[in-house]
């Protein structure tokens, strides 16, 4: 099979498993580039008309349901006499093999897979469609957490013309006590399968098992289930009063429709009360009944799909209440009596069909297909066909639970002397690493360190970070975090810090300002600036920029004023006065001013200032303040000859006529300003 293409589309690559009634493929479509599943029928029922049109059936019915917790189906057809389903990939383990791995599940995580199933169920039921196949194999759980049903292999709809059959399909383990006796079947069959489940994920064991398929069916109908807590003591009593309700005997006494299962799985996540007594110790209503013969047994691999023969009493589908009454007694004894007739038939039935099958081979000799089973039953089934077990070796195998064969050599159907060795390859399963740290790589650069490291990166976006623009901003799962080999890896690019609004500083005081800034993200540069008329010393005068967006850890610059310039500033004025000329200057001159002297004639000694312009107030640096010094007393006039008086006098004051005019004057003008 492998190599193979159906419809010159998918390509075989590799067999996943093997199911009642067919084998899962992986496959490569070569029209999208994708990988896919393929389910294909096993060849000893494609020539019944009856599994063939089941076949299509369960196309048909998944291919019209959509839900993010139900495999999708892509496409369906046949092949040179060969039906198949091409579905999507699904990377994960089912359910049990993770309960074998790992035992029983964390309370809570088996309400969010129960709450999954149910979600998925209502899709289901909403379209009239019941799986009737409910099993912990059926439930793919993904490397995220989240579940998906898949194989609606003998799904049904309730209006179907098949509804009545006399044989019963399902796995016994899981079947409903009404689907047991073949008798027709809605929703409340799937509730029962899937409290079967809770069950045996919440405690690690089944509710009923036994040498055979048809045992544990009467035990489905017979008996109530031992109480999860009598397994698991530490079990949540909200728990166990879900899951006892989902496996009421009764059809009736449980849960009315998945929705009201869903909502009480959701009321005990969220911790509130589920609203249901517990029925662990109350007596619980069982169907009774015996075995019909048996027209048809066809058992799958362990736990699979089977073909049963319907159990039952004859009667009708009255429910009667458990009693210990001696008759009961008496049926118990028949029925372990017919189980004992049925488990004799079978085993004939499985011997005959041995050596028929040995007959018609001619006792030639080819290896037995042990792929996907364990070394127990591999090591006999080789031991039975007349070889030699030879080396069993082990390796990682994402695709193989742990435990079980995933390589054989020689391969199955291989002709080969009997005697020979067939060597095994056991699975250790999902290989387990720590995830790699993808801080500052590119995306490339992380692409390349998750595929060497064996996992599946995924390019998630880009977002504003803090981390180098076009490097890994965050990742997930964290790195370190210990997660199986070919889990999916996120990553995040950056772009870059995020853009942030400047806040406006001018004004405030140095210290002030650049607190802010630094608050907001940013980085500060502090330039001293120049004197200024409008801001203190110490204010921020100016900043680049003013405002706008900028990226966090970027620079601002802020401008610090130096403060008033002293050289344009007001300063007093100082009075001068009364005091010698040399002194005047000397005092004006300390004060930052300038003078200008002249001389009058005055009664004060000469050379003392009589007078200054301006004499008060305020001014600036530099101003020139103009004192007036006395030249002292003004000279008289000789009283002999008015001319030569006179000419003296009109000489002295030809020469110096203002001083003279001045001299007339002054005095009066000295004293008014002194």
């Amino acid at each position: 099979m492998i190599g193979r293409v159906f419809n010159g589309r998918y390509k075989i690559t590799e067999r996943i498993g093997i199911g009642g009634m067919a084998e899962v493929y992986k496959a490569q479509d070569q029209v999208l580039g994708r990988a896919v599943a393929v389910k294909v029928m096993l060849p000893q029922y494609a020539a019944d008309p009856e599994f063939t049109a089941r076949f299509k059936q369960e196309a048909a019915s998944a291919a019209n349901l959509q839900s993010p917790y139900i495999v999708n189906v892509y496409d369906w057809g046949q092949d040179e006499g060969t039906y198949f389903i091409v579905m999507e990939y699904v990377r994960g383990t089912d359910l049990k093999s993770a309960i074998q791995q790992r035992g029983p599940i964390n309370q809570r995580k088996v309400a969010e897979i129960g709450s999954q199933v149910c979600q998925a169920l209502s899709v289901a039921h909403g379209q009239d469609i019941m799986h009737r196949d409910i099993k912990p194999q059926n439930i793919m759980v993904q490397p995220d957490g989240n579940v998906k049903v898949m194989d609606f292999g003998i799904a049904r709809a309730k209006n179907s013309v098949k509804a009545k059959t006399s044989s019963v399909l399902g796995t016994a383990h899981y079947i409903s006590p009404e689907q047991a006796q073949g008798k027709d079947l809605d929703g409340a069959s799937d509730i029962y399968s899937l409290g079967c489940v809770l069950y045996e994920a919440a405690t690690g064991s089944l509710p009923f098992d036994g040498p055979d398929a048809v045992s544990v069916a009467m035990h489905q109908v017979n008996d109530a289930p031992l109480p999860p807590s009598e397994v698991k003591p530490d079990i949540s009593p909200d728990l166990e009063a879900i899951i006892m309700k989902a496996m009421e005997k009764n059809p009736h006494n449980r849960f009315q429709t998945v929705r009201d299962m869903k909502q009480a799985l959701d009321d005990f996540l969220m911790g509130r009360s589920v609203g249901i007594a517990s029925t662990a110790s109350a007596a619980t209503s069982v169907m009774q009944g015996g075995v019909h013969s048996m027209n048809t047994v066809a058992m799958g691999p362990e736990n699979g799909t089977a073909v049963l023969p319907p159990v039952s009493n004859g009667a009708t589908s009255a429910v009667q209440p458990a009693s210990f009454r001696m008759d009961d007694e008496r049926k118990k004894k028949s029925n372990k009596k017919t189980v004992g007739i049925v488990v004799g038939l079978i085993a004939g039935i499985v011997l005959i069909g041995a050596i028929a099958m040995a007959l018609l081979n001619g006792g030639g000799a080819k290896v037995p297909d042990v792929v996907g089973q364990t070394q127990e039953s591999a090591v006999k089934a080789i031991e039975a066909a007349g070889y030699v077990v030879g080396d069993i070796t082990e390796e990682y195998n994402s695709e193989t639970v742990a435990g079980r064969v995933c390589k054989q050599d020689p391969g199955a159907d291989t002709a080969l002397e009997k005697g020979e060795k067939v060597n095994l390859v056991i699975s250790k399963g999902v290989e387990k690493g720590s995830i790699p740290s993808l801080k500052g790589m590119s995306a490339e650069q992380a692409e390349k360190a998750l595929k060497d490291a064996g996992y599946t990166p995924q390019y998630a976006g880009n977002e504003a970070s803090d981390a180098a623009k076009d490097t890994v901003s965050k990742q997930s799962p964290e790195a370190g975090a210990e997660a199986d080999k070919g889990t999916t890896v996120k990553y995040w690019i950056s772009t870059g810090p995020e853009d942030i609004e400047v806040p406006n500083v001018v004004g405030s005081d140095q210290a002030a300002a650049k607190s802010t800034l630094e608050k907001a993200g940013f980085t500060v540069s502090v330039v001293q600036g120049d004197f200024s008329e409008d801001y203190a010393k110490g204010q921020v005068m100016s900043q680049t920029p003013n405002g706008g967006r900028l990226g966090k850890g970027e620079t601002v610059t802020i401008t610090v004023s130096k403060g008033q310039d002293p050289d344009t500033m007001p300063i007093d004025i100082p009075s001068v006065i009364g005091m010698s000329s040399d002194a005047a200057q000397e005092k004006l001159a300390n004060a930052g001013f300038r003078y200008n002297v002249v001389e009058s004639s005055s009664d004060q000694p000469k050379g003392t200032v009589i007078k200054q312009t301006p004499a008060s107030g305020q001014g600036k640096k530099g101003d020139t303040i103009t004192l007036t010094v006395s030249s002292g007393p003004a000279a008289n006039g000789q009283g002999g000859s008015n001319g030569a008086g006179g000419n003296a006098g009109n000489g002295t004051g030809g020469s110096s006529g203002g001083a003279t005019s001045g001299g007339e004057n002054e005095p009066d003008d000295a004293k008014t300003d002194a």
